[in-house]
């Protein structure tokens, strides 16, 4: 028997104080007026096959793996743009938020009002929820995935549809396509996918889009897209220009580093942006002073590639190092990885490694246990690395 917590009522058993924040950096794939469900063994139920495990923290963390946050940001530059505009925080954006906004359209290759700017992309992400499905409705995704919008969906009487990542944990479009029925008002991919790091191939996931965007919207998460090399690294933005409808969402929480300073963004067809901002506003959540980082932000590409080589550097070591204790990583694309942990209980594992001074993140998934670390600073991931080799022995 599964069990159901009013998330105000949470709190106020201390679970989420200092120690229990840390430990659940990212309440998003949560949080929303759906109440937050813990089965028997006391783990956080995303989907039948997504869980998460929990546990207090059992000292001060010295390596902070378990947010996927960029651990060298935010750029210099958009450190000294905040600075110089502190004091300009009583005043409104909406001139820089539209110099910011031609930037993104001139970077996206779409016109400007394709564009809705918002606090961070999970915020648009549960905007385009709370209004595409105010009349009900269904929405597909994998199972797992980033569960933002789906939760809120579903918070307000659409139901989920998720369908199992393919054996070599990319989407299965083909059984996402099929699932397609007269209920259907969006299909959800997160690409590359979160929690598992992996890439679904950009040919076949445009020619996807193409033709059931035809059907429904299709909604493109690209969050940690910036990450990705070669041909999988490119965006399904350019479908806008042949008048598909899609919705592809941005954040600046990643590769530039900003996810506490939160400005992120979605590109989508004028007509869809009108239904949304009908009813709920994006760029009135940013601050001034946010906005004038972010332009600095983009326009420091020296340190966005500074941020993706570190990144990929630190991702190389660990996939490494943990092949060589004998662990088995999935191969990641992103800003962080999975991998099976099978040989302790979560909860247990999750105590041990925060003893070390190490924060990761702990989830049931097609009934095995996984790790999720984040990339910090190589550093930071030979803390991990060490503290794991202590905490097997």
């Amino acid at each position: 028997m599964s069990q159901s917590f009013n998330r105000r009522s949470w709190l106020k058993t201390g679970l989420l104080s200092l120690g229990g924040a840390a430990m659940l950096p990212q309440l998003s794939w949560a949080e929303s007026s759906k109440p937050i469900t813990l089965d028997k063994s006391g783990r956080i139920v995303y989907t039948p096959l997504f869980r998460e495990h929990t546990a207090p923290l059992e000292a001060e963390i010295l390596a902070k793996l378990n947010a996927n946050e960029n651990p060298y940001g935010p750029s210099p530059k958009a450190v000294e743009a905040l600075q110089s505009v502190a004091l300009q925080g009583n005043r409104y954006g909406w001139g820089q938020l539209s110099v910011l906004m031609d930037k993104i359209s001139e970077k996206e290759g779409v016109p400007k009002e394709y564009l809705m700017m918002g606090p961070g992309s999970s915020d648009l992400l549960e905007k385009f929820a709370l209004v595409l499905f105010m009349k009900g409705g269904t929405v597909l995704s994998a199972d797992p995935s980033y569960m933002s919008l789906m939760n809120v969906a579903r918070s307000v009487g659409a139901d989920w549809k998720g369908i199992p990542l393919k054996k070599d944990w990319s989407h299965d479009l083909e059984a996402m396509e099929a699932a397609i029925d007269s209920d259907t008002k969006l299909v959800y991919i997160c690409n590359p996918n979160n929690p598992t790091g992996t890439i679904t191939e950009y040919k076949k996931l445009y020619d996807f889009c193409s033709r059931v965007s035809e059907k429904v919207p299709v909604f493109i998460d690209e969050a940690y897209l910036d990450f990705v090399d070669g041909e999988n690294g490119k965006s399904m933005v350019s479908l806008l220009n042949e008048g598909k409808n899609v919705i592809v969402a941005r954040t600046f929480s990643k590769i530039h580093g900003m996810a506490g300073l939160r400005v992120g963004y979605v590109a989508a067809l004028p007509e869809t942006l009108e239904s949304i901002q009908s009813i709920t506003r994006g760029g009135m959540g940013i601050s001034n002073t946010s906005i004038h980082a972010a332009i600095a932000s983009m326009e420091d590409v020296e340190f966005q590639q500074k941020s993706k080589q570190l990144n990929k550097e630190a991702r190389d070591y660990t996939a490494a190092t943990l092949k060589s204790m004998g662990f088995e990583p999935v191969p990641s694309h992103t800003s962080f990885m999975i991998f099976p942990q099978e040989e302790m209980e979560g909860r247990e594992f999750l105590k041990k490694m925060s003893a070390q001074g190490i924060g990761v993140r702990s989830f049931e998934i097609y009934d095995k246990t996984w790790c999720r670390v984040s990339m910090g600073t190589m550093k930071e991931m030979e803390m991990f690395t060490s503290a794991l080799g202590k905490v097997m022995e």
